[in-house]
């Protein structure tokens, strides 16, 4: 995301597994005991999990399970200590594991940070299990997940979770606490800056931070980007969404550097912050071992999830192939030999979208499709946005990190949907700190008197500083005066909320893709609330949003 530095299924009618949140009162004493960290083990024997349990990228026959063993005291995450560690893994279709399912077993050391992945197979489609790990005598908190639909299969809906830029420093992750609380989510959507690579006080400003991460410095070698996961995983909330619910997720800047691209990143210094690629290479190594995710082909994050004849889930990497970002006044962003996707990527996308027999096609993609002109609003509030979004100080109309500044392959995929006639796709967006409803028009100057190629559902920041953060203002004070001025400038934004911290819950069926907005009442409190805030669905075959007047749940 752009650096925020002055210098981010149906309800319970279908469900016959695990009905009660009975199940997820039983997991949190497992998270909040394996959150006291390294600290608390110090005094124990060996091995210990101390940074939970988790699982992810579900297909309909298996699911990625994941966890982290410590061996002993000093194997602390980035340490490169610790012997190598046997590690059971079990998958049972009860809570008390009378009836294993699946079992094996593996060998974890410090090469790989002695964290375990388990690509279990073999399982039946759509049904609940829970897993958990042994080492020595030691045995993990439980798990509960979820496998996907058969490819094909008839599906009344399908429930996601949807969330973006969680700093650290910023706050509290309630967020990952009230989703954890929802027994309704087939998974969840993590749609980029998971972590962020800053140093202690660099974002937010010292006397902002809400809690310290490690290290504090800014992160840089594979041991830095090692202990920065390991610190998030000591969360109990976040540790507890793990445990609950399967997550699928993808990376964006903040995993690496603020404002990353192929070759460097704007938070890059080479010579002094060493070489790019090889802290590139680092950041991805230690987002795989840490993260439950599946690698697809050359160790990125792009890849096909299916769910039933219902959702295609198309998610992209759009920091590992992109060309530099342009320079502001060069008039580069329309040129075509300039990417944000790669020519590989761009060509897996179309094709996935041609031959998907999925009534929905959802769009994981890290930064904003839609085209936004920023230019219209007053200096005080331009100020502000520059910061948040890596504007130019002197004012311009384009956000050059988004897709707005590689616009031949935003026509070339646009132009694709309209030509071939694919209807109903929905990217699912995250990055900018704030909550966004629009349509994705074909020619944004001449909308709505154009057509719509697509909708476009934006998340909010888990703690991330959005606009009255930065100016330090009260809540919907300046942000609403920027949300006036950018709708007038853009008719496809149907709605957009600048201000608020939170979550979606993304809810599909074969007549309708509905994204419920929930906001928090304060990052910075370990017990904020959650209510909602807006609904937004688009009707099959419309490509265009419309406001829903209540949530799905």
């Amino acid at each position: 995301m752009t650096s925020l530095l002055p210098s981010p299924a149906t309800a319970p009618r279908r469900r016959t597994v695990v009905k009660a949140a009975a199940g997820v009162a039983a997991l949190a004493p497992f998270a909040a005991t394996a959150a006291l960290g390294s600290a608390a083990y110090a005094a124990e024997t060996a091995p210990a999990f101390l940074h939970g349990v988790a699982s992810g990228d579900p297909l309909p026959d298996g699911v990625l399970l994941w966890t982290r063993v410590t061996p002993s005291a000093e194997a602390v995450p980035g340490s490169g200590l610790g012997p190598a560690t046997r590690v059971d893994w079990e998958v049972a279709e009860d809570q008390g594991f009378t009836r294993i399912t699946a079992s094996g077993s593996l060998t974890t050391s410090a090469a790989a940070d002695h964290t375990v992945k388990a690509d279990v197979r073999g399982l039946r489609p759509q049904t609940a299990y829970w897993y958990r790990f042994t080492a020595g005598t030691t045995v993990s908190p439980a798990g509960r997940t979820r496998t996907a639909p058969l490819v094909g299969a008839q599906v009344p809906g399908v429930r996601f979770g949807v969330v973006s830029c969680a700093n650290w420093e910023a706050g509290y992750f309630s967020v990952y606490r009230h989703l954890a609380a929802r027994t309704d989510l087939d998974a969840v959507l993590h749609l980029g800056d998971y972590i962020y690579e800053y140093k202690t006080g660099g974002y937010p400003e010292p006397k902002y931070v809400v809690r310290q991460h490690a290290p504090t410095h800014e992160i840089l070698t594979l041991a830095d980007y090692r202990t920065r996961h390991g610190k998030y995983k000591t969360d109990a909330d976040l540790q507890n969404l793990h445990a609950v619910h399967p997550m699928i997720a993808i990376w964006d800047d903040h995993e690496f550097a603020n404002d990353a691209w192929s070759g460097g990143a704007e938070n890059h210094t080479p010579g002094a912050e060493g070489d790019w690629a090889a802290r590139a290479a680092a950041a991805k190594q230690a987002y795989f071992e840490w993260m439950p995710v599946r690698p697809s082909t050359a160790g990125t994050v792009y890849r096909r999830l299916r769910f039933g004849n219902l959702v295609d889930l198309l998610l992209l990497d759009l920091r590992s192939f992109r060309s530099q970002q342009a320079t502001i006044g060069s008039g580069t962003v329309d040129d075509p030999e300039r990417s944000i996707t790669g020519r590989t990527q761009l060509d897996w996308l179309k094709s996935g979208l041609t031959s998907s027999q999925a009534a929905w096609k959802l769009v994981g993609t890290s930064v904003m499709i839609s085209p936004v002109a920023f230019g219209a609003l007053p200096a005080h509030l331009l100020e502000p946005l520059t910061k948040l979004l890596g504007l130019p100080k002197g004012g311009i109309p384009i956000n050059v990190d988004q897709w707005d500044g590689y616009t031949d392959d935003r026509a070339e995929l646009l132009g694709h949907l309209n030509g071939q006639n694919i209807k109903n796709t929905v990217f699912l967006t995250g990055d900018i700190h704030m909550a966004w409803a629009n349509d994705v028009p074909l020619t944004a100057a001449t909308y709505p008197f154009s057509k719509s190629a697509a909708v476009e559902f934006v998340v909010t920041s888990v703690t991330s500083d959005n606009i009255d953060d930065l100016l330090h203002v009260p809540a919907d004070t300046a942000s609403l005066v920027a949300e006036t001025a950018i709708k007038a400038a853009n008719r496809h934004v149907k709605w957009l909320d600048m201000d608020a911290h939170g979550y979606g819950v993304l809810d599909v069926t074969a007549e309708r893709s509905q994204m419920d907005y929930y906001i928090i009442s304060d990052k910075t409190k370990q017990n904020a609330t959650s209510a909602w805030d807006r609904s937004y669905r688009t009707l099959s075959g419309t490509q265009k949003v419309e406001r829903a007047d209540r949530p799905v749940r």
